[in-house]
């Protein structure tokens, strides 16, 4: 269905609705939902399950269907039926919490473009009832966590599936888990799926979460259930992982799915290579394999199970690799399990631990990172797999992250008159069309820029008014003013947001705050510093970070004479990145190189033509186009040169701060005195990065991994954006 057609029927939101067996669902067609779940239940197995432990994909962000409903002027129905589907659509919660940051989103980007370019794809996680977790900023304290709150029952694009036979009862599948003991112990999980839809309404992508949270279940399932990255304890930890991948299988199962490929999006899911490796050895031994397999026979199984497996990994940072400690995980599993995990989850380091990531990059056919730079630090710290491992660049929905404001000047633009379906169009912007772009590209910044310090403002004031009602004293240091002080739209405004953690380097631009404010003094320039993101409430370093922030607000305030004003937005959300992406005049990056995988932040910003300032690790190795597109600082030598550590004394603050210094003043005034060259690197920006850090190149790069079978025009859909780069090339 093409969005800009009216479906025929007199009530437009039949038109849209859906369903099989496990429910009724809104927001396709009949014959699109059929033909999407034939392809993923054919016996061939043409499909993959894409396992992910978070997805983010807010309906806030990105709505086709109500975009399509409003467009229409679709409120009503005379069905009442219809007419709860278009109130949950239209005037429903816009949250679905369960993500933390980049990884998630990451996730969900990559799932819409699955949908976009008509991929039989399923993505596989949890349902978490409390969420990531919400976030309250104390200036005095620092981050303050508390529970997020949310209801999936109201949800647009989310659906509880219901048993095929009694559609009054929710579907529930069993796991099975082994805790110390032979026999199973089932645990019951009930089935959410949320349909990731295309813009133009005619494809989706089904992605199935698994609900453990229910009444009966038991207390260390319910404890692991109800929070994403709950790491109160490894025993809480592990079973969350253990929950996703257990899953992964019965899952599948229960649907008919018939996917023979399973992509792992990170480690967190690695236990279903395990249920895997045991259906082999059930296979080719029988049920006696547990008595009878030989190491042999165990390896032969995983090796078969490999050529099912495509792994990304995703961080060469030491915490985000799971270890677990042996005793304790013998009693989570059983003696068939432990003699797998000793074959292929050994840790030549620690002899005591088991290793998810090694075990990842052990089992499976395909080993990507994600960003060139990236690949290489893999292989530095994986050197026994350096042939297998590849790079695949991440990438960004660009029809999620693209300003409203941005997507109407595209829209205008003749050689872009494709951008929707194809980002690559950019690479191809006719000569002709530069005025109307440059000129409009001005205006659509402008607006933006406008959004973000209204709302910026208006949340100054909101917490200026809670210091009489609440004993949180506000996160910024302009809301205890005396006499209140507000941000102006059109000052140079750098953002930052991301997860805070050490090798992040959140407080790096501040470290010298005499040296930065003399920048803004002696040339009087004002500049916005808008800044946003959470530490994981088990991360202590990490909340160190962002409490060190907050107590460079008045600082930075009272030597810049007020040029400089540090600003700290709280909660940090997709809704929140997307007007700051769009909003800001420059992105920040300012990790420890080369710890930065990708970073997938400064790419949502170069969606919307807006420079990066960043130093040379992760993604902008890749997007700097020697300095086309933006400004680099920082160390930037040799990764076999690089330290890996996170500690303290080896993060360079001194010689990476100094060196931003240096660069700030060439920044602003550019922006000041010379805006025709800062608005020549937003449409370097466009021109150059756009066709390349997209989800639509990097599902056509995954496409060769996943070896699919696909029809004539899809095939050459996905040659035309394979064409536009080739990560593993550099």
């Amino acid at each position: 269905m093409n969005r800009q057609q009216s479906p025929p029927s007199s009530e437009p939101a039949a038109e849209l609705v859906c369903g099989n067996q496990f429910g009724t669902f809104f927001g396709v067609s009949q014959t699109t939902f059929d033909r999407v779940w034939k392809q993923i239940t054919a016996p061939e197995g043409n499909s993959v399950a894409y396992v992910s432990m978070e997805i983010g994909a807010d309906p806030d962000v990105f709505h086709p269907v109500r975009n399509y409903l409003l467009s229409h002027q679709v409120t009503t129905s005379k069905q009442a039926p219809l007419n709860q589907l278009l109130e949950r659509y239209l005037n429903g919660p816009r949250k679905i919490p369960n993500y933390s940051g980049g990884l998630g989103v990451l996730a969900g980007d990559t799932l819409k473009s699955f949908a976009d370019m008509h991929l039989p794809v399923v993505g596989v996680s949890l349902l978490y009832r409390g969420g990531y977790f919400s976030q309250v900023v104390d200036s005095k304290v620092g981050q303050i966590d508390h529970a997020t709150s949310w209801t999936p029952e109201a949800t647009p694009t989310l659906f509880r599936l219901h048993q095929p036979d009694h559609p009054e009862e929710p579907l529930e599948i069993e796991i099975p888990f082994f805790n110390g003991g032979q026999q199973p112990l089932l645990c019951k999980a009930q089935v959410w799926m949320k349909m990731e839809i295309a813009e133009g309404l005619d494809y989706f992508t089904p992605e199935f979460l698994l609900d453990y949270n229910l009444a009966d279940a038991p207390q260390w399932v319910g404890e692991a259930a109800q929070q994403l990255y709950n790491a109160k304890s490894d025993y809480v930890k592990a079973n969350q992982r253990r929950m996703l991948g257990s899953s992964v299988l019965p899952l599948l199962s229960a649907l008919g799915i018939s996917s023979q490929t399973i992509h792992l999006n990170e480690q967190h899911g690695v236990t279903a290579t395990l249920h895997l490796i045991l259906q082999e050895l059930a296979t080719t031994l029988g049920e006696n394999y547990a008595e009878l397999m030989t190491d042999r026979d165990i390896l032969a199984a995983a090796s078969r199970v490999s050529q099912k497996i495509v792994y990304t990994i995703h961080t060469p940072v030491k915490a985000g690799h799971d270890r677990f400690s042996r005793e304790m995980y013998s009693s989570i599993s059983h003696a068939a399990f432990q003699r797998i995990l000793n074959l292929v989850a050994h840790d030549d380091e620690h002899h005591h631990e088991y290793n998810f990531t090694a075990m990842a990059m052990r089992l499976n056919r395909s080993i990507n990172s994600v960003s060139r730079l990236h690949r290489d630090v893999t292989r530095k710290q994986f050197p026994a797999f350096t042939d297998k491992i590849k790079a695949i660049t991440n990438g960004v929905h660009h029809l999620t992250w693209i300003s409203d404001q941005r997507a109407e000047l595209f829209d205008r633009i003749p050689s872009l008159k494709s951008w929707r379906e194809n980002p690559g169009c950019f690479s191809s912007l006719a000569i002709d069309d530069y005025p109307e772009l440059t000129s409009g590209l001005k205006e659509a910044w402008q607006q933006d820029n406008l959004r973000l310090i209204e709302y910026t403002n208006q949340m100054l004031d909101r917490h200026r008014a809670q210091m009489s009602e609440t004993w949180i004293d506000p996160p910024n240091y302009l809301s205890r003013l005396s006499a209140p002080t507000r941000l102006e739209a059109e000052v140079f405004t750098i953002g930052f947001a991301r997860r805070f953690s050490t090798y992040k380097r959140a407080d790096l631009i501040f470290d010298d705050i005499p040296a930065l404010a003399r920048i803004l003094v002696e040339n009087n320039w004002p500049v916005n510093f808008l800044f946003a993101g959470k530490a994981h409430p088990e991360d202590e370093p990490g909340k160190s970070v962002l409490k060190l922030l907050l107590d460079c607000q008045e600082a930075l305030f009272r030597h810049s004479n007020g040029l400089g004003k540090l600003i700290f937005i709280p909660d940090y959300d997709m809704s929140i990145a997307k007007l700051m992406v769009a909003g800001v005049h420059s992105w920040l990056n300012s990790p420890k190189r080369p710890l930065e995988a990708s970073g997938t932040s400064g790419m949502k910003a170069a969606m919307n033509g807006v420079p990066n300032i960043s130093v040379l690790d992760g993604w902008w190795v890749e997007g700097y186009h020697g300095g086309q597109t933006g400004w680099k600082f920082g160390y930037d030598g040799p990764v076999d040169e690089a330290d890996l550590s996170e500690d303290p004394s080896t993060l360079l603050y001194n010689e990476d701060s100094a060196s931003f210094y240096r660069q700030l003043p060439l920044i602003l005034e550019a922006f000041y005195h010379r805006p025709e060259s800062f608005l020549a690197k937003a449409v370097n920006n466009l021109k150059l990065n756009v066709p390349i850090f997209n989800t639509h190149r990097m599902t056509a790069e995954y496409i060769m991994a996943y070896d699919l079978h696909l029809d004539r025009a899809t095939s050459a859909k996905i040659a035309q954006f394979r064409k536009l780069y080739q990560s593993d090339l550099g």
